[in-house]
């Protein structure tokens, strides 16, 4: 890659598609050939994670001195968008992995770094644990607090769907601060996911079957000092957004364009014997493939836009929630776009869409997008206040 890396062209398509071309391999010999398995049997992706890490990219946001590829948010971007070609499952698990990565390098100290992100290139995997049934998709809002024992922690919660429930190395869980009355005030723990406190209940779902995004709880589990997080939770969880959702948009822009490619290449080799036209000889057909594109193309280049201010940020030292309204903004029409690129592939491909297969598949997986945190119907509401000059109102009722 250093072939291409300059001041001047850092940025750059080209740059970008070397990126690409970089992990289409293990995406196109690994990860694609798995995806209907984990489909069908709600495995979780470990041989796809395994084999990422192997090459670095579970650490692609990181400096080399912690094991990483140091390619910043532009690198996640197109590994989250390629690995969601070819399985939104993998896809998930990944980018919230590395958003829980990420935080521990950008808000960890060296010991942490050092104990926690050099052991993800040997295959190690983190995730973060928010949300809360009781508060639902208010994920900034936790009624579970810990508890100060001497220099530890106790912690006693009942998470909802975190990503790689029972299967991470590590939880960046979240909770009230240990002795605080006030509920805007949270505390950020690494939390050792081989921990016997911790049970995982299964995951059953309509798509995204291999993400493991199931109920966690947490019965007494101790957690050193050494791996409270010193830094504001308003900085961390971008005042009530995921913290993943960069990575997140990536991945639901990748679902798009893995519905658009099956149904694009349905399309040409499908032939009507009876007029010898195939699908594609249809102009309402190729109309309807030409809208999901544009709006592809154009969602593409948002993504990109805001992943290189996000990597500028960084590199100032300034905080990435200058960009938080936007990315909101950039998750709702990602999700609505896979959805809807999803449909339109269910559509071109008449019956064999609906039978088993890569199209309904597709289109299980692209629903998931919607509800994740920040709801889309949450998000707009935030983004409609900010508009309008009205508060959140994140902590009122609970002062």
């Amino acid at each position: 890659m250093s072939s291409v890396i300059t001041e001047s062209n850092v940025y750059s398509r080209d740059y970008i598609q070397v990126i690409r071309d970089r992990i289409k391999p293990i995406v196109e010999n690994v990860i694609k050939p798995n995806a209907e398995i984990i489909d069908k049997e709600g495995r979780f992706p470990k041989e796809n994670l395994l084999a990422l890490a192997k090459e670095g990219w579970n650490s692609v946001t990181l400096p080399e001195k912690w094991g990483g590829l140091g390619l910043g948010y532009v690198g996640l971007s197109v590994a989250a968008e390629e690995i969601g070609k070819a399985d939104a499952s993998t896809a998930l698990v990944y980018a919230m992995h590395v958003a829980a990565s990420q935080v521990i390098h950008l808000f960890g100290n060296d010991d942490q770094k050092e104990r926690w992100l050099l052991p993800i290139r040997e295959g190690a995997i983190g995730t973060f644990s928010i949300s809360e049934k009781a508060t639902g998709g208010h994920v900034w809002y936790n009624l579970s607090q810990a508890e100060k024992e001497g220099e530890n922690y106790i912690i006693n919660a009942e998470k909802s769907f975190t990503t790689s429930g029972g299967q991470s190395d590590f939880y960046v869980l979240q909770t009230r601060t240990a002795g605080s009355t006030d509920p805007s005030a949270h505390s950020f723990f690494i939390v050792d996911g081989h921990h016997d406190g911790i049970t995982a209940k299964p995951w059953n779902a309509l798509g995204v079957r291999g993400n493991h995004s199931g109920p966690l709880k947490f019965e007494n589990v101790k957690v050193s000092h050494r791996d409270l997080i010193d830094a504001k939770g308003g900085d961390i969880s971008n005042d009530g957004a995921n913290p993943g959702l960069t990575g997140l948009t990536a991945v639901w822009l990748g679902v798009a364009q893995g519905a658009l490619d099956a149904a694009v290449a349905y399309v040409k080799k499908t032939v009507h014997k009876d007029f010898n036209h195939s699908l594609a000889d249809y102009q309402v057909i190729r109309q309807k493939l030409a809208e999901v594109q544009i709006q592809i193309s154009g969602l593409r280049s948002w993504q990109y836009d805001l992943a290189r201010q996000q990597d500028e940020l960084v590199k100032e030292r300034k905080p990435l929630s200058l960009l938080g309204s936007e990315i909101t903004q950039l998750k709702v029409q990602a999700t609505e776009l896979a959805d809807f690129a999803a449909r339109t592939a269910m559509d071109v491909a008449g019956g064999y869409g609906y039978i088993n297969g890569v199209f309904e598949r597709i289109y299980r997986d692209a629903r998931g997008g919607i509800p994740m945190a920040p709801s889309n119907n949450l998000a707009r509401e935030h983004i409609g206040k900010g508009l309008v000059g009205l508060p959140l109102e994140l902590w009122e009722l609970g002062k």
